[in-house]
């Protein structure tokens, strides 16, 4: 997955081996995308991110992935 054009996602060299992840935190944004059968509920208790956040990263995903 391209995460290069969501807003919700940084790339900082040096951390987590440089895997795109939610801005301002240690979570990679491909493992929310992993964990989407928990739903976004559950993906909030399991990582400790925001609804509005894990809610819109899904939507990112499922327009923009060949995969959704």
């Amino acid at each position: 997955m391209d995460w290069t054009k969501c807003q919700l996602v940084e790339v900082v060299p040096g951390k987590v081996s440089g895997a795109p992840l939610i801005k301002g935190t240690r979570v990679p944004a491909d493992t929310v995308v992993e964990n989407r059968e928990l739903g976004v509920d559950g993906i909030v208790e399991q990582f400790h991110l925001p609804r509005e956040t894990v809610a819109a990263l899904l939507v990112f995903w499922r327009s923009h992935s060949r995969a959704a």
